[in-house]
């Protein structure tokens, strides 16, 4: 009995993850749609944070009730004369009953250009979200500062620890030789590893305390687990982040390269680790296979490798400066237009089946990838839900009927034809887009429980 309160613990903390994660991005998305409706002179009439039974609500001065439901898998802004939550109909017996001046108030008595601004505002939001959110980390984050500098060293076993060491502080000129270029030099950056000696202890060229001297430290990028990818190989067999590979079937490494060769060249055959861990008396011994990923080509579309879910570092942390309010922002703007690129890419993609449709996840998927991030600490937690708010936005604009998407395409047949689309066609087309989404959502469900 007692061996199953660890599954269970984990499993509390994989659900409290992912409710926390799509109550945010819920919670903006129809922030959203209520605000702008706001503005635009639209009443809402229930603002809901979760489906079912109510646990807790209040009224504010505006009539909008505020409202918490005990199911927190989602959420909806109830605008006055909706026939549903989803805004997918009118009560026409109601609004016929209202004056002019209150049916202007109505999703169906207002402008055209305040429904199409309420409905839009949902996608928009969640995409805001994310670019603050982005902008955030890479402002609390810092930039890279200029020139090079050694910050926080990472922890790493003895066979790899060199003898006199690098400080915290020092500016590095040189590696095994090698000039460090400047960092606006991309090209000579990208080249710099390919130059490097092949050993696990390298001559480094610093400047301390204004004096240039030559100090011996680690190979700068060392097999060590800087990012784990949730439910990869590596995660899935319990390795962590600070982890050092120090062996692979017995053969002992010391550079990132080795073991990215080591596991590209597998074709998917089982691997044996020995594993450093800070901490324990001695090496861990772990047996990871390999598994086939399809992620994206830097000349575009995908590619299948061989891969176990794992990011490396340097030997230490680069030190680093404060990053500017406009920088940071810019780069949240970026972050999340290539999280669309790329998500659009991928649909893409399976959908023409030049990637497996394993890429698609559901509820399941997205609640363990909740969990995992979160175990990986806030600045990751913040990340995926950055991300996850661009997905969601992203989905809602599809122009599939009881979408945001599918609402703005009525609209935009509205404004050519001068009337909207009839109550059949209406029903007809809400019907099939229901349809449309249930079956995907029962597809990716079927992924989560089926796929590797």
């Amino acid at each position: 009995m007692t061996s199953f309160l660890p599954e269970f613990g984990n499993m509390l903390y994989v659900i409290v993850a992912f409710v926390v994660a799509l109550s945010i991005i819920v919670a903006i998305h129809e922030y959203g749609h209520y605000i702008i409706g706001r503005v635009s002179g639209i009443k809402a009439e229930v603002f809901s944070l979760g489906f079912g039974p109510v646990i807790f609500a209040r009224t504010d001065r505006h009539g909008t009730r505020w409202q918490i439901a005990a199911l927190p898998f989602g959420g909806y802004v109830k605008f006055l004369g909706d026939g549903d939550a989803a805004s997918a109909g009118a009560e026409k017996e109601v609004i016929s009953q209202l004056s002019d001046a209150d049916r202007r108030h109505t999703m169906l008595g207002a402008p055209l250009w305040a429904r199409s601004a309420t409905v839009a505002a949902g996608p928009i939001f969640n995409f805001i979200l994310s670019i603050l959110l982005f902008a955030m980390l890479f402002f609390a984050r810092g930039e890279v500062a200029d020139p090079l500098a050694v910050g926080q060293l990472r922890p790493l076993p003895p066979s790899l620890t060199a003898t006199e060491s690098l400080a915290e502080g020092d500016q590095i000129l040189a590696i095994g030789g090698v000039t460090l270029p400047s960092l606006d030099d991309a090209e000579g950056m990208s080249a710099f590893g390919d130059k490097l000696p092949s050993a696990p202890e390298l001559p480094y060229l610093v400047r301390r305390d204004g004096v240039e001297r030559e100090v011996t430290g680690p190979y700068p990028y060392p097999p060590i687990i800087t990012q784990l990818a949730p439910s990869s190989a590596a995660y899935d067999i319990g390795l962590k982040q600070g982890d050092v590979i120090t062996a692979i079937d017995g053969e002992p490494i010391f550079a990132f390269d080795q073991l990215k060769s080591r596991v590209e060249g597998s074709q998917g055959a089982p691997l044996l680790l020995q594993v450093w861990r800070e901490g324990s008396a001695e090496e861990l011994d772990f047996v990871l296979t390999p598994r086939r990923v399809d992620e994206p080509a830097p000349e575009g579309g995908f590619r299948t490798e061989w891969r176990i879910g794992i990011a490396g570092g340097m030997a230490f942390e680069l030190a680093t400066e404060r990053a500017g309010f406009l920088s940071a922002l810019w780069g949240g703007v970026v972050q999340t237009w290539g999280v669309i690129g790329s998500s659009l890419s991928g649909l893409w993609h399976m959908i023409t089946g030049a990637i497996s449709s394993c890429n698609m996840s559901g509820p399941i998927g997205i609640a363990k990838t909740s969990g995992a991030m979160a175990s990986q600490g806030l600045v990751s937690f913040v990340w995926f839900v950055a991300a996850l708010s661009t997905g969601v936005g992203l989905l809602n604009l599809f122009p599939v009927p009881i979408l945001d998407g599918g609402h703005l395409v009525f609209h935009a047949y509205e404004a050519v034809a001068g009337k909207p689309p009839s109550d059949r066609a209406l029903r007809v087309l809400m019907a099939a887009g229901l349809a449309l989404v249930l079956s995907v959502m029962l597809f990716a469900l079927s992924n989560d429980v089926l796929c590797p």
